[in-house]
């Protein structure tokens, strides 16, 4: 294999010894405080992060310098760790490692679904390749499941060989995953998807429990295979947060019920909760029964599922609370307990053109502060699709919403 040129290396080494003096630094020692606290339950500061995962070109891709595409690959890696530090000014915690996952790919069906995309935009249609579960069920049964030791090890000896000297090379693990609605509706299509819980019900839970079957089997072999890690500090939980607990090892673990896992059902959010009772809930209790502690939730409503189903998970530890649901009822439900309200507010005060409205940016958290007083909170800025560009302005939102969270929310 070609080494990287000095000219890379020497970015890369550079941008090491900065995220090093981040991690170092006495304000990420309070903000990884703030962190601790959530985790042992304690309503002490609420962090708050502004997401770019809709926006990277604008805030690592026009950044990027190095010209191998291995190097670009780890340059992007450490950008990508310190824009909440460098560019807003958030509380996003900065690790004195270089982290490696392992290079997997779950296919719970094992069908590639087709979409067409709009041009210059993110949006997109799907176009069904199962269109009768009476008919198609079969389709469904390839789903598989791979880790790519090789090209793992490849990648943690490239990182080592440059950056071994600066940050820990550490392989990490993200919360264990288990999508299960969103893979089936992205090869039905939502109408055909909808449709199927009235005209060939056994079919639709067949496929469920298809799904459901290959990530049972993807856990079995993590654990089989000892390609367990802990989910613990600054490691990934599924929607954008990070693992930090007191209840689960942060050393070594065995079991998938030492683990972080995440789960959510976006696509049947314009269903009754007993449909989803009937057709989402006894499958992903199943998986539930594999995790350690539970992530839940992505945009969907989960104000009506909460007492009936939700709730019935003594795992939950952090709920997504989109600007979907009725915000004060899951305040409600969440005040004096264990599980993390974690607001994902609207985006669009910050993603409106013009000048940023601070007078309803300000009414914006502070009504999520009303509703999540008494409340364990954390609040992640997702879905944001531009800042056009303009670092201050993302700087400017994170330092509003900061200043309203600590004026009107109360522990």
């Amino acid at each position: 294999m070609n080494s990287i040129a000095n000219q890379d290396r020497l970015i890369l080494r550079n941008l090491a010894y900065k995220k090093l003096n981040h991690a170092l630094s006495d304000q990420n020692k309070e903000i990884l405080q703030k962190w601790k606290n959530l985790s042992e339950r304690k309503r002490d500061s609420p962090t708050v992060r502004l997401l770019f995962s809709n926006f990277q070109n604008e805030v690592i891709g026009s950044r990027i310098s190095c010209t191998d595409a291995r190097a670009r690959k780890i340059e992007w890696t450490l950008l990508q760790s310190m824009v909440g530090r460098e560019l807003f000014n958030d509380d996003t915690p900065v690790s004195d490692t270089f982290d490696i996952t392992w290079q997997t790919t779950v296919s719970p069906f094992g069908l590639k679904p087709h979409t067409v995309h709009a041009n210059g935009t993110m949006g997109f249609h799907i176009e069904p390749v199962i269109h009768d579960l009476t008919t198609e069920l079969d389709k469904l049964r390839g789903g598989f499941f791979h880790v790519n030791r090789e090209a793992t090890k490849v990648y943690f000896d490239t990182v080592q060989d440059i950056l071994g000297d600066i940050l820990t090379v550490r392989m990490t693990m993200g919360s264990l995953s288990g999508a299960l609605t969103s893979p089936l509706v992205y090869l039905m299509g939502m109408e055909n998807f909808f449709y199927a819980m009235i005209d060939c019900p056994a079919q639709l839970h067949e496929a469920m429990d298809l799904a459901c079957s290959v990530y049972e089997r993807f856990y079995d072999y993590l654990e089989q295979e000892q390609l367990l890690l802990p989910t613990n500090g600054i490691s990934s939980v599924s929607q954008e947060s990070f693992a930090f607990t007191n209840e689960l090892p942060a050393d070594h673990v065995t079991k998938t019920t030492e683990c972080w896992g995440f789960l959510e059902s976006q696509e049947t959010t314009a269903v009754s909760p007993e449909m989803y009772g009937e057709f989402v809930y006894p499958y992903q209790d199943r998986l539930v029964r594999r995790f350690g502690l539970l992530s839940y939730g992505c945009c969907e409503r989960v104000d009506d599922l909460f007492e009936n189903y939700l709730s019935k998970w003594d795992k939950l530890r952090r709920l997504s609370v989109s600007p979907f649901n009725q915000e004060e009822r899951i305040g409600s439900y969440l005040r004096g307990t264990g599980i993390i309200y974690y607001s994902k507010p609207r985006a669009e005060y910050v993603t409106n053109p013009g000048p940023l409205d601070e007078e309803a940016i300000r009414e914006c958290f502070k009504k999520i502060a009303q509703a999540a007083s008494g409340c364990l909170l954390e609040i992640a800025q997702r879905e944001v699709g531009t800042i056009y560009g303009d670092f201050e302005r993302g700087r400017r939102y994170v330092q509003l919403a900061k200043e309203t969270i600590s004026e009107y929310w109360k522990p």
